[in-house]
């Protein structure tokens, strides 16, 4: 039996997939999209996000997916800044973005699927059709497949944060051969998959991130090019998460530390319901993973915990697995074969092992890439002839690599350097938090004081004082914040990430300072 494709509910095989991108790709020439030009995306898991992207490769253009969590204003900056000649959107996306589409682009609705609809809780009025926007099936549906085996196709284009400013499109060149090889060898070591080469439809990848981010986008590309079968949820939930797991006996599972988090939460008598046997490879990243919260995974799911390190721009630069992490705890890992690595002081100059700074990191096969209208920062970002990372950390004795943080997120009081990933660490060790955020905010007398704000397990009343005692027992106490706050509820992406720029935007508002 050949590979299926599951989304949500449904289920198709490969064929029917390959089938429909193919059509699309003829849609796509018709529309005059071009070798190099820009196909967006505003899409959540669903079957027209890999048509679609499987189409734009095959007429060899740029795919730019876009966060669906953006406001109409930041949605309209990257759909016009990408200079997209097609925009493909679900339908109850699509009523929030009136007036700020690009009015030369063709524009394709999908109709929000049932699950969709079920799991974000979205108004059954909202998910219908849009009236005079062509429905993306019907389009479809109105030309034959792509008869020629295509373009090399260059890629996505995905958008930076800009948590310094607006965010910028990461566009790359297409590969040359022998970085192709590069890439393979990069993508061999991060995603798992080399002993299956053989037999790829014995691989059952699970993603239940959203797909419209750096590494849950390319697993979804290089799994479905092997021939894997792909499971990707609508939605992370944790407990959902287990049942996939068994339910499909899933081998290759993606996460991110937030997503531990939920799953240790869960009752005993409901991590014990479900077999997950069949994992052979669990691969993280994207944000520092607490030491407690990393050594329970391990404890739980076994040796086939895995961690990688990098960024868009740069692609995954360092690599761990289980054994290693448990000889070096809170490591990220070491760089791989091909990459150079450096930890830079304020003078941009190399700090040796164990000295804390910015990390440049570069593949010695990773294609270039600039952003897209803005050579001058890709310039600007360059250390040492590597790229930098927007991030800080250290390296030990034996080369592998610790985060400390993001360098945008540093809050600086009374001039020293504080990271809130570490006091983020220790609150999350404390009994009846959920979640929490710590974020600097403007201070007269130091610049900056450290805000933490928690959001207590249901049912759980925290005392702010209590709270500030137990973190003096771990945590010097310029670290512990001068302020707490309590919120049911924080701002989250689907994995469950919180949005951190929206908690520390009504403080720094006016502030004179870019957040």
């Amino acid at each position: 039996m050949g590979a299926t494709i599951t989304f949500g509910d449904r289920t198709v095989d490969r064929d029917g997939v390959a089938e429909r991108a193919a059509r699309a790709a003829s849609g796509l020439a018709a529309a005059g999209v071009n070798p190099g030009d820009v196909t967006a995306l505003m899409l959540r898991n669903d079957f027209p996000f890999l048509e679609a992207t499987q189409a734009a490769g095959l007429v060899g253009a740029y795919v730019t997916p876009v966060n669906w969590h953006n406001t109409a204003e930041e949605a309209g900056y990257v759909l016009t800044d990408c200079g997209a000649k097609v925009v493909v959107i679900h339908s109850d996306l699509l009523r929030k973005l009136e007036g700020v589409m690009p009015p030369d682009a063709l524009v394709l609705q999908v109709e929000t699927p049932a699950e969709i609809i079920r799991d974000y809780g979205i108004a059954p009025g909202d998910a219908g059709p849009v009236p005079g926007v062509r429905l993306w099936s019907e389009w479809l549906a109105s030309f034959p497949p792509r008869a020629d085996a295509g373009i090399p196709a260059p890629g996505s284009m995905i958008y930076t944060s800009g948590t310094t400013g607006r965010p910028k499109g990461v566009r790359r060149q297409p590969p040359e051969p022998e970085q192709t090889a590069g890439v393979q060898d990069m993508l061999n070591a991060v995603c798992g998959f080399l002993p299956w080469l053989d037999r790829p439809e014995e691989m059952r990848v699970l993603l239940s991130g959203p797909i419209y981010h750096s590494t849950p986008n390319a697993w979804l590309g290089t799994f479905y090019g092997l021939g894997a079968n792909l499971f990707v949820a609508a939605k992370f939930d944790p407990e959902q998460m287990l049942a996939n797991v068994e339910r499909y006996r899933i081998t290759h599972l993606l996460a991110v530390p937030t997503m531990f988090v939920r799953l240790l939460k869960l009752p005993d008598e409901v991590k014990s319901k479900y077999d997950l046997s069949s994992l052979k490879f669990v691969m993280h990243g994207a944000a520092p993973c607490p030491v407690h919260i990393k050594r329970a995974m391990i404890d739980w799911w076994g040796p086939v915990v895995s961690e990688h390190y990098g960024g868009t721009e740069t692609g995954a630069v360092t690599y761990l697995d289980a054994e290693q992490w448990l000889a070096h705890p809170g490591s990220v890992g070491k760089p791989l074969e091909t990459v150079r690595l450096m930890v830079l002081g304020e003078d941009g100059e190399e700090i040796e092992a164990g000295g804390t700074g910015e990390i440049v990191a570069w593949h010695k096969y990773y294609p270039d890439f600039t952003y897209h209208g803005d050579d001058a920062k890709r310039a600007r970002a360059q250390k040492q002839g590597l790229m930098s990372l927007g991030d800080v950390g250290y390296l030990d004795a034996d080369g592998f690599l610790y985060l400390c943080g993001r360098a945008s997120d540093m809050i600086i009081s009374g001039g020293v350097n504080i990271y809130p990933a570490e006091i983020e660490a220790e609150i999350l060790k404390l009994p009846g938090v959920a979640d929490c955020a710590v974020f600097g905010i403007p201070d007269d007398e130091f610049g900056e004081q450290i805000l933490g704000v928690i959001q207590p397990r249901p049912g759980v009343i925290l005392d702010e004082a209590e709270i500030r005692a137990e973190l003096r027992r771990t945590l010097a106490g310029y670290k512990v914040p001068r302020r707490i706050e309590f919120s049911d509820t924080l701002p989250r992406e689907d994995s469950g990430k919180i949005f951190k720029r929206k908690l520390r935007e009504p403080y720094w508002e006016g502030a004179g300072r870019s957040i």
